[in-house]
């Protein structure tokens, strides 16, 4: 069972402002069921922005523009679902509707390499693979952690991996071993796996004697980041992205503890109906990669650890 924040089944509705803190306020974005209860964020759900697909530095690929269907090519513009709240990896910008991250800027590198542009539609997140399927939506990108039933429904192709992500304050002042954590107090954010995952780490202390771990559970990510940084808590737990993001955006104040585990890519979804479209996507993204464009991404956003070399159509998972 992968132990990512993205894919439990509990939702939590939090967008917070764009802070010190960058917004890390989150929903749990990749729920293992196509079903289930989700939150939009607090902004209306539908907010769109049409935008010019592409980073500064992507660039139009005529051979690989040439393999977009043509009646993709015909409509010129992508319409993508989002659930906006689920920063850094997709968000609301400070105007409210502005769908912005780092899933945002890797997809538009995406669209320009295939002369296309996009058009972000923030949305909840259990309607956007039904969104696809229906024809609302033309692709769907939203941190989807690809499994097995997804690919039953959808194409998926996969462009970035995440895990769970310790933290602590810069210089480890109280010296945290994940692997050893009995007796800390941990933040975690409310609904999320990572709450499962420090219960089971705190019963194998208590069955062999040891202290518990101390959970202080926040309704926001923003907080359970400000709780490290006030020393309320010896360390926190969160998504890969989430964390390092955090640590990029809170001035050199904290520092990751551990290696990343419990990992699982993430993958842009497509209806089954347009696989040539799905490898334009994959060919894209293996274009970019190749031209530097893809980690360039990934490091504006502080997350280059997630970097992948395979962008793979339904590659096998479990």
């Amino acid at each position: 069972m992968t132990l990512l924040r993205h894919a439990t089944t509990t939702k939590v509705a939090a967008l917070g402002s764009i802070t010190a803190l960058g917004c890390l306020a989150l929903t749990g974005c990749g729920s293992n069921s196509l079903g289930g209860s989700s939150s939009s964020s607090t902004s209306a759900s539908g907010s769109s922005s049409t935008t010019p697909a592409g980073s500064s530095t992507a660039t139009l690929d005529s051979a690989l523009a040439a393999k977009v269907p043509a009646a993709v090519k015909a409509k010129g513009t992508l319409t993508i679902g989002s659930d906006a709240s689920y920063a850094p990896n997709e968000f609301l910008g400070s105007d409210g509707k502005t769908v912005q991250g780092m899933d945002v800027d890797l997809f538009n590198a995406v669209a320009t390499t295939l002369g296309l542009k996009t058009n972000f539609q923030n949305a909840s997140f259990d309607t956007i693979i039904l969104g696809v399927n229906s024809g609302k939506y033309d692709v769907g990108v939203s941190s989807f952690t690809i499994n097995a039933d997804r690919e039953k429904q959808v194409d998926m192709v996969s462009y970035f991996s995440a895990g769970t992500q310790w933290a602590v304050k810069k210089g480890n002042p109280k010296k945290v071993d994940i692997d050893n954590a009995c007796g800390l107090t941990v933040g975690v954010q409310k609904g999320t796996v990572e709450i499962d995952d420090l219960t089971a780490r705190s019963k194998k202390c208590t069955s062999s004697g040891k202290k518990p771990i101390t959970q202080i559970v926040e309704e926001q990510q923003s907080k359970v980041t400000a709780d490290l940084i006030s020393g309320k808590v010896d360390a926190m737990s969160a998504d890969s992205p989430i964390t390092l993001y955090a640590i990029k955006q809170t001035g050199d104040q904290l520092q990751t503890a551990g290696a990343l585990y419990g990992t699982a890519p993430y993958g842009i979804v497509v209806p089954k109906k347009e696989a040539a479209l799905a490898t334009a996507f994959s060919e894209a993204l293996q274009a970019l990669d190749k031209s530097g464009v893809y980690k360039n991404i990934l490091a504006k956003w502080g997350n280059t650890s997630g970097a992948v070399t395979s962008f793979a159509v339904n590659p096998s998972v479990s």
